[in-house]
């Protein structure tokens, strides 16, 4: 039996696929008066999916501002690398053939990154981009993890909002993430494992990079 959302989980899950896909930036005022107008929501409803987005990481309360969209910190960013090897490379190290429904959403998500680059759409090219990597770490075929995973690059997101140019921060991901893909439709795992590896570590440290800058 399906799990019904409260309308509070409702609204988190809304704002977080706004923070995935560029729409609310960090340092963002996430005000409860517009927010209750938005979603014809009570202001307790409202306080307990920006609660909940707190929970995530995702916001953060200002004392005189108020709830706004969080920007991340260095060693935060270390951190959601972390938790990307963990997962992205366990899902790549138990994975078996590709099945035709998962082979498909991997190839939806690379040509929807495809489309925004060819847009320049730079901003898209990250969310699908980040989508992708959603739909390796589903190959666990865990809730669980989806849903914590979803966290995690709705906070890669803000990370990335940092880079002061999107369109070189973001070119070179298409073609390894359909390389990735490729070589996993091709049932090579342990090739698709050592791409995903190099994949995150020049991920990170360009991540990171970017909290260097003066």
């Amino acid at each position: 039996m399906p799990l019904t959302l409260s309308l509070a989980d409702q609204i988190a899950l809304e704002l977080r696929a706004d923070i995935i896909g560029g729409r609310l930036l960090p340092g963002m005022p996430l005000i409860e008066s517009d927010l209750v107008k938005v979603y014809n929501a009570s202001r307790n409803t409202i306080r307990e999916a920006l609660h909940r987005l707190g929970q995530e990481g995702l916001t953060r309360y200002i004392r005189n501002k108020g709830v706004m969209v969080r920007r991340l910190e260095r060693a935060e960013v270390r951190d959601l690398f972390v938790v990307r090897r963990t997962l992205e490379l366990q899902a790549i190290a138990q994975s078996g053939p590709l099945t035709d429904a998962q082979s498909t959403l991997m190839q939806n998500a690379i040509d929807a990154t495809t489309l925004a680059r060819e847009r320049e759409d730079w901003r898209a090219v990250a969310t699908h981009s980040l989508m992708f990597h959603q739909q390796i770490v589903a190959l666990m075929g865990s809730p669980l993890f989806d849903e914590f995973f979803a966290q995690v690059i709705a906070q890669l997101r803000l990370a990335f909002c940092a880079a002061p140019d999107e369109q070189r921060f973001q070119s070179p991901w298409l073609e390894r993430d359909h390389e990735i893909y490729t070589l996993l439709t091709r049932n090579q795992t342990q090739a698709a494992s050592e791409a995903m590896s190099l994949y995150l570590d020049d991920s990170e440290r360009l991540s990171l990079a970017l909290f260097d800058r003066p």
